[in-house]
């Protein structure tokens, strides 16, 4: 049974992440956040890098020469009010209307509170600790990241909002679409009809478009629209933004396929012809990693060690291991014990914290005396 956190780490690791939800990261804005964290390292006296891209990077060494990664995302989705984290039922949730942030800052505080042992006393394995900048809108600072420069047999990052025990073996391909709508301007209540609406367009191929969930590995959504200049003009532009993601790519790419169509149909309808702009951009492929996976083997056996019977399922949701993964290094998606991302109800109980705690220590551990499973 590897050693569990004590009660003075338990208290750090709950202030720490407090103090990270009240500083606000929306992507693109992560500065503050990434400055806090770089600041906790330097005072742990590691050597902290930040690419150009602002992701923040640092190592600890080990009593042997193998090395594992941490990863976690600094960013959150945009918020629309303060987040005063507060407590109310052995949980933590935000005071206001909004997002609390632990979609992934409670990762954060865990990588910072395990850096810390670490640095306390050696680890059987050095640990490599990535802070990621601009996940939820794409995966861009893992796509940035030179990962080249990795010295670990796989990685980790705990980035699932499910009870602690869970692993992602798969998570989807996902790939975005942007289509810009280029109609006519005209008067809406003089000239009406010698107008082109962008807006009519890019709604008829909205409700031409196959959304939701359309089966057990595929899903498609329409996240914005935006478009028009004033009430009494017909639009000229409009524009919408769309994903799709499956488990395997060529299901993404059909459905990419399907929804060009789709919207090349709308455009060239009668009474609202549109010149049509269309980007597609694949963020990333879908992950498939094997159950006798190395980092898989090492992740059953510390969740056992911490009293969880581990869980392997299926994600629909891509995450900074699908980035790492394809840059050649096998990153696993363990569940951090969260609810609600996204959402202003989200939470995280403390007992997830703590125990997300005890597993990053027991994977450490873990990893020492495993020669036998690490390739």
């Amino acid at each position: 049974m590897p050693p569990r956190p004590t009660d003075a780490e338990r208290a750090r690791l709950h202030a720490v992440f407090a103090q990270l939800c009240r500083t606000a990261s929306p992507f693109g804005h992560e500065d503050e956040v990434a400055a806090a964290v770089r600041d906790e390292l330097e005072a742990m006296g590691l050597e902290v890098e930040v690419d150009g891209f602002g992701n923040v990077f640092a190592r600890i060494a080990g009593t042997t020469e193998r090395s594992i990664l941490l990863c976690a995302h600094l960013d959150t989705v945009p918020q629309h009010g303060p987040i005063e984290p507060v407590e109310v039922d052995e949980g933590w949730e935000n005071a206001h209307d909004d997002i609390l942030g632990a979609d992934n800052k409670a990762a954060v505080a865990v990588m910072l509170l395990a850096a810390e042992r670490a640095v306390r006393q050696p680890p059987p394995v050095g640990i490599e600790l990535l802070f990621t900048r601009q996940e939820e809108n794409g995966l861009n600072g893992a796509a940035a990241f030179d990962a080249s420069q990795l010295r670990s047999d796989f990685g980790y990052v705990y980035d699932h909002a499910t009870p602690i025990g869970e692993i992602v073996m798969a998570a989807p391909s996902l790939y975005r679409l942007s289509a810009r709508f280029h109609g006519r301007a005209a008067h809406a209540g003089i000239r009406p009809e010698d107008g082109r609406s962008a807006i009519v367009a890019a709604a008829r191929a909205i409700v031409a478009l196959r959304l939701g969930r359309l089966d057990d590995e595929t899903t498609a959504n329409v996240g914005t629209i935006a478009g028009g200049s004033a009430m009494n003009v017909v639009p000229a532009r409009c524009e919408l933004v769309a994903e799709a993601r499956a488990l395997h790519d060529e299901q993404a790419e059909a459905l990419i396929e399907q929804a060009i169509s789709a919207l090349q149909d709308a455009s060239n309808r009668p009474g609202c012809e549109c010149d049509l702009d269309v980007q597609v951009t694949r963020t990333c492929s879908a992950q498939h990693t094997p159950p006798d996976h190395p980092a898989v083997v090492l992740a059953d056996s510390a969740l056992r060690a911490c009293g969880h019977e581990p869980v392997h399922f299926t994600s629909g949701g891509a995450s900074d291991a699908n980035m790492l993964t394809e840059k050649g290094i096998v990153t696993i998606n363990l569940a951090n014990g969260t609810t609600h991302p996204h959402e202003p109800q989200e939470s995280v109980p403390a007992q997830a914290l703590d125990e997300m705690l005890a597993v990053v220590h027991a994977l450490i551990d873990a990893a020492g005396v495993s020669a036998g499973i690490i390739v």
